[in-house]
């Protein structure tokens, strides 16, 4: 007698819609609920992170909460764009896992007044991706970031939220393609420093947003560091950045004819006869003059002069 294998159970919550599967276990909330919430995270970024940067650096940043939307988490961090850098987060005891983003145009504008220039100086920055330097800003912007978020969260334990490092969008890794995937919220929050105006946010499952009540610290003003912390923090972050050195030595003037008719093991004099001058620059600045020699079995360049000054370096080392 021949039987008939049975197919195998299915239960109901596979059958089940995953929008409503998620709305009864507490990964998904109504939309007044979530704007109510964002809404509270975009009153409390108004209210104290210019306070923290002005205590820290006596600069002026306005900030504003321009809103939010709701969907996917993989979706909502697809529409970011490239012109910005993210970092993902983890705060204990509220959410294990969140993105920060800010446009890169606030990064490279607080680096160039945080260096010296002047507010009459600064302009609308080119959109582009950001240097290793300036992901350096980016660590101690998110810190700040992340700061107003610890202060204003009912989580226990008073951890502070661990930041992976920055990295431009672009660069992010996709997730795996099997990785559950949950809703989420993006609040954003306009941000502007004198006439360069950008955005940052904070990409937060529901689940956590849901459980979550935004409390406001009583007194402004007393968070953060001095400003001369944080300016010898930066210029540290600044002078730890491995920067890729380039040595130009002029050799002497050859005929077309005689080029044409190099071939390997053919050598090319230097222009100078005595000490062979070396012209050193980084990301295409002429930094210092050298001159060429040898130091036990390796080659060499000595310094014999700065075409720039310190400040002027770092200025060009920026970008």
């Amino acid at each position: 007698m021949t039987t008939m294998t049975e197919a195998p159970a299915t239960t109901s919550a596979s059958r089940m819609d995953p929008a409503l599967l998620a709305r009864l276990t507490g990964g998904l909330g109504d939309r007044r609920t979530i704007e109510k919430i964002c809404a509270d995270f975009g009153q409390l970024y108004s209210d104290f992170l210019p306070d923290v940067f002005h205590s820290e650096t006596h600069l002026n940043v306005q900030v504003g909460y321009a809103g939010c939307e709701m969907g996917l988490m993989s979706d909502l961090i697809a529409e970011i764009g490239d012109d910005c850098v993210v970092a993902d987060a983890s705060l204990r005891n509220w959410c294990p896992g969140f993105l920060l983003t800010c446009g890169n145009a606030f990064v490279i504008t607080l680096m160039e007044h945080m260096l010296g220039a002047t507010a009459d100086t600064i302009e609308e920055p080119v959109q582009r991706p950001l240097s290793k330097i300036e992901i350096d800003m980016a660590v101690m912007v998110f810190e700040k970031i992340a700061s107003v978020l610890k202060s204003g969260v009912n989580a226990p334990g008073g951890f502070e939220a661990i930041i992976e490092r920055p990295v431009n969008a672009e660069d992010r890794p996709k997730p795996a393609e099997d990785e559950p995937d949950q809703y989420a919220a993006a609040f954003r929050m306009s941000i502007a420093l004198g006439p360069v105006e950008t955005e940052f946010s904070l990409i937060v499952p529901q689940r956590a947003l849901l459980k979550t009540t935004v409390v406001f610290p009583k007194s402004k003003g007393q968070q953060g560091k001095a400003q001369k912390e944080w300016a010898e923090q930066i210029g540290e972050q600044v002078r730890r950045s491995q920067v890729t050195l380039e040595a130009r030595i002029k050799l002497q003037t050859l005929t077309l004819r005689t080029i044409s008719k190099l071939a390997a093991g053919d050598v090319i004099p230097f222009f100078d006869t005595e000490d062979v001058h070396v012209d050193v620059s980084a990301n295409g600045k002429e930094m210092y003059v050298c001159e060429f020699g040898k130091s036990g079995a390796n080659y060499m360049v000595r310094v014999k002069d700065n075409v720039s000054s310190d400040d002027e370096i770092l200025r060009h080392l920026m970008s």
